[in-house]
Parts: C-alpha cells; structure tokens; sequence
C-alpha cells in the first residue's frame, strides 16, 4: 500500500484525497457552468472576457504594486531577508487578497451605490461597512497571531539545546 501510494504521489505531485477534491471542485464547476450557458449563454460570455481584461488590464499591475510596495517598505526598514521572504510576506498577502476579494464583491452594498436593494430587500445597507471593516480587522489579526506563532517555533528550533544535566549522585 505505501510503495503504491508513494509512486502514486510521486506521478502525481499530491496525495490521492487531494486529487479526489479537485475532481470533485472540477465537477461541480463543469455543473455550474453548463446551467449558466444552457440559460444565458451571451451573459455568461461577456462576464467572462469581461472578467478576463478587468483582471489583467486592472487587478493584476494593482496587486503587483501592491507587493513591490510592501516588499520595498520591508528592505528599507532593513528587516532581515528570511522576515521579508516569501513564507512571511504571505501573512500579509492572505488578508489583503481575502479583504479585497470582499470588498470586490460586495462593493455596492459597502460603499452604498446599492440603489434597489432597501427598495427590494427593505433592509439597511448602512451596516455593510462596518462589517467589513471588521472582518478585515480580524483577517489581519489572526494572520498576525499565526506569524506569531511560525516566529516562535522558528525561535525554539533556532536555540541550540543544552545537554541534560548528569547528577552528581549517578557517578
């Protein structure tokens, strides 16, 4: 069974319940997408160049100078260079990428530009804002709690270990 699923990870680069969950993502994608053409074939095409552009016309140079910018404040600042890789700066990446992928969906109702919503909904968009602000507040502060916590582990392992100490009576 090991020999199996060793040779299995090494053709495949993974194990096989990760394969198994891209399957199943693949499948119901391939789902989703058939019911959006087979209704509004048109809708779904102009979304997807649309989406396709927007991304790497607008979003891709924006996130890009956002990582230069952050990497560029960290060496002036002269954090050593193992702080400012790439395993550490993810700690920032993960909250921005997750706090503006919110805010690019909900956006209308954040920003209030949400016209028929009160009208269709009767309810307030007045609390959108500050819920995001929130969730992005705790996005940043768990990110930080997990650097924390990769910076201890990597302090403990760093410490050179003393030997044990040898009783004077076992001599």
């Amino acid at each position: 069974m090991t020999d199996g699923r060793t040779r299995f990870t090494r053709w495949y680069g993974a194990g096989p319940l990760h394969l198994l969950a891209l399957l199943a993502s693949l499948a119901l994608t391939g789902y989703a997408v058939q019911r959006l053409v087979v209704e509004r074939p048109l809708a779904v095409a102009v979304w997807f160049v649309g989406a396709a552009v927007a991304h790497d016309l607008v979003l891709l140079p924006l996130y890009s100078l956002a990582d230069l910018s952050a990497r560029s404040v960290l060496r002036r600042r002269r954090v050593p260079a193992e702080a400012a890789s790439a395993g550490r700066i993810n700690y920032l990446r993960a909250p921005v990428v997750l706090s503006g992928l919110l805010l690019l969906v909900w956006f209308p109702l954040i920003l209030d530009l949400s016209v028929p919503y009160p009208g269709a909904t009767g309810l307030s968009e007045g609390v959108y804002l500050g819920r995001w602000l929130a969730i992005t507040g705790v996005l940043f502060a768990a990110s930080a709690v997990a650097l924390a916590f990769r910076i201890g582990r990597e302090r403990r392992r760093a410490r050179p270990r003393r030997p044990a100490r040898r009783d004077v009576r076992d001599s």
